[in-house]
């Protein structure tokens, strides 16, 4: 009866890995990994706040995470990174907000240099900048044997944990599965919060998924780069910051595109102040025309100085605002 009791959860933990399956990593059948460089990533984060945690939480005298600046988290996911060590947090804002649409709304970054080495982070959401709200998070792996600093995780045991997937791929989230709250508007997301998961078993320092289980991950990294490593966070669905206007935006025609040394911008109705700015993926503007009134519905644009490539282009007045992938050939 003894061994029966003591064998009897092992083997439960053990079915339970072996038979409950997420994605498995990038490249492979199923996976939802999804690459940087992917056309619908619409936009990137445009302002990150930092608070670290240490490096190693068990030794406080150790200071705290250090490496990489809170800037290396805005723009393309460039393998710039931020470390947020053990519990630390990034809140991330945008030029625009996120809104709810069809399939993941948004994907986190991380470094990871293989699939299997992997430190993972909780996502969470808001509307407003104070009430946060937590994605479901489950990890199914084991929690009899600690993780060490170099150890190996296996993907298709991770659910909604942002470092899932390797460097260049990100980890998708949808806010369809957010329970809906009064204070949560899942259409209008302004902030985006990632919080280091500290990976260790031990009662005293461990962190919890949604199903109540200890998160075991790569543990302790006592070093500047301690704790999950922000890369980016890019915006697959995302609203105007800007009056929406529908009778002017859909009078307004950018061509041809792809485009290779001249851009027109033509409006079907009256004539009005326009803006064109364009941006590569990075974010960073690389063409603006100043204000131009529109005297014969068309204004001419050219494109010499661009470098060949894909950007994003926004024409804009005071009430209303376009965005578009232009290619330049």
């Amino acid at each position: 009866m003894r061994l029966k009791t003591i064998f009897l959860p092992v083997l439960l933990i053990l079915f339970s890995n072996v038979f409950s399956q997420y994605p498995p990593p990038a490249g492979q059948e199923g996976s939802t990994a999804i690459h940087k460089d992917s056309a619908i990533f619409l936009n990137w984060a445009s302002e990150c706040t930092i608070e670290p945690g240490p490096m190693d939480i068990s030794n406080p005298a150790a200071g705290l995470a250090t490496a990489g600046e809170p800037g290396f988290a805005i723009g393309f996911a460039d393998n710039q990174i931020v470390s947020l060590g053990d519990g630390g947090r990034a809140t991330l804002t945008f030029e625009k907000h996120v809104s709810n649409g069809e399939g993941p709304d948004f994907a986190v970054f991380e470094n990871s240099f293989l699939d299997d080495f992997l430190e993972l982070a909780f996502v969470e959401v808001s509307s407003n900048g104070v009430d946060f709200f937590r994605f479901d998070a489950v990890s199914l792996t084991q929690t009899m044997i600690q993780i060490e600093a170099f150890g190996l995780l296996d993907a298709t045991k991770l659910h909604n944990l942002a470092g899932k997937y390797r460097v260049e791929y990100g980890t998708p989230f949808d806010l369809d599965e957010l329970d809906d709250d009064p204070a949560l508007d899942k259409n209008h997301i302004t902030h985006i919060r990632i919080i280091d998961v500290v990976g260790s078993i031990s009662d005293e320092f461990a962190t919890y998924d949604s199903q109540g289980n200890k998160v075991n991950d790569p543990w302790p990294t006592p070093f500047e780069s301690s704790g999950f490593d922000l890369d980016a966070v890019g915006v697959i669905h995302e609203g105007s910051q800007w009056v929406d206007d529908r009778r002017t935006l859909s009078a307004i025609k950018v061509y041809p595109n792809p485009a290779s040394d001249v851009l027109f911008i033509e409006s079907g109705e009256r004539p009005e102040n326009i803006h064109l700015l364009i941006c590569d993926l990075k974010g960073k503007p690389v063409f603006k025309k100043e204000t131009e009134i529109f005297s014969d519905r068309k204004i001419e644009i050219s494109l010499d100085n661009l470098e060949p490539g894909m950007y994003i282009g926004t024409v804009f007045s005071d009430n209303f605002s376009h965005s578009i992938k232009l290619i330049r050939n």
